[in-house]
């Protein structure tokens, strides 16, 4: 995977050529398997203990988060669906060290309503004391904050519809506090103008104390301290476009802080899925024998963290790769920590 495969005959494929290279670490006394005996191999492993050998190796790689942002979200690979079994596309819940740049931890669901069950499990297996979560609106659930709240972490929560008066308790708290004037309200403002990609953005973070009686089960929210408006204005072209998205935090007053904090979370986008379908060509992948496509998924990621590790040489994750296809040392420089 590291050297390019995208399936099961790459595989094969990899090991014929590369035997020689192989054969440094293991004896391969009958050469390389066919790919179906790959197939077969692979599609059986166990994928929870995968899972699990995948989080003993992410401790011994960071053991500090205090400080860093988490951001959690879903992504299906979208062709490993099988219309015979009628089995949905996998699809994993991960969680991504923004400071790191790597995958901490994932969980496999059945879709993308099944999230909400699997995030706390998630939040379960992961160190939290001193890092903040982000969760999109579909993981501003009660139980999550307070469970990142009891591991000694913070959160910020995007908020709408789902739930139930929240959002627009919310948003008549934020209405209340511009037409006083944030007279008698504890708040904090920033902004910041970013240019690039033909367009121009004018962010403007505004955070705010909240009162909790003004919200309906207001302090049943673990740890719940202010309330955050971004305001998004882009300038394209002679058009200009707002919109207005709302966060729940239990961060206290820091406006430059959250809307740092909002613009991180989108790392696990950019930086994560986007890796995964254009380099690793994930929604392209048909694998879906077994828990072949969860094993698959899983090995990208390792391989994903593996090169994210690697700071030998200056080039993006898409030439990394090519470079491990062609050269034997850098290769096992990645895989091994060999400085060779």
């Amino acid at each position: 995977v590291l050297s390019n495969a995208e399936g099961w005959e790459d595989i094969e494929d990899f090991g014929h050529i590369k035997l020689d290279w192989l054969r440094k670490y293991l004896p391969f006394v009958n050469g390389i398997p066919k790919h179906d005996t790959i197939a077969r191999v692979l599609s059986r492993i166990d994928a929870s203990a995968l899972q699990q050998s995948f989080l003993e190796w992410i401790k011994e790689l960071v053991t500090e988060v205090d400080g860093d942002v988490i951001a959690i979200d879903g992504k299906a690979a979208r062709r490993s669906f099988e219309t015979k079994g009628r089995r949905n596309p996998l699809h994993v819940v991960s969680a991504w060290s923004c400071h790191n740049g790597i995958v901490m931890g994932q969980r496999k669901v059945a879709d993308k309503s099944n999230e909400i069950t699997a995030i706390p499990m998630l939040l379960d297996i992961l160190e939290l004391k001193g890092a903040t979560v982000t969760i999109d609106a579909m993981g501003c659930q009660k139980d999550i904050a307070e469970k990142i709240i009891k591991k000694q972490g913070d959160y910020v929560l995007a908020l709408k519809g789902n739930q139930g008066t929240l959002a627009e308790e919310v948003k008549a708290w934020f209405h209340k506090a511009h037409r006083e004037r944030f007279q008698g309200i504890g708040h904090d403002y920033f902004e910041a103008t970013e240019q690039g990609h033909g367009q121009i953005e004018v962010r403007r973070c505004t955070q705010v104390e909240l009162d909790l009686s003004w919200l309906t089960n207001g302090t049943q929210w673990a740890g719940l301290a202010t309330a955050i408006e971004v305001e998004s204005e882009r300038h394209i072209d002679e058009r200009i476009t707002t919109e207005k998205r709302y966060y729940i935090s239990s961060h206290k007053l820091d406006a430059e802080q959250a809307c740092s904090i909002i613009r991180s979370h989108w790392a696990v986008e950019n930086k994560l899925h986007w890796v995964l379908d254009v380099t690793f060509r994930e929604d392209e992948s048909r694998i879906r024998r077994g828990n072949g496509a969860e094993v698959m998924n899983a090995l990208r990621k390792i391989t994903l963290n593996l090169i994210k590790q690697n700071t030998t040489r200056q080039a993006s994750m898409k030439r990394k790769r090519k470079l491990a296809a062609l050269d034997d040392d850098f290769r096992a420089e990645i895989l091994l920590g060999q400085d060779l």
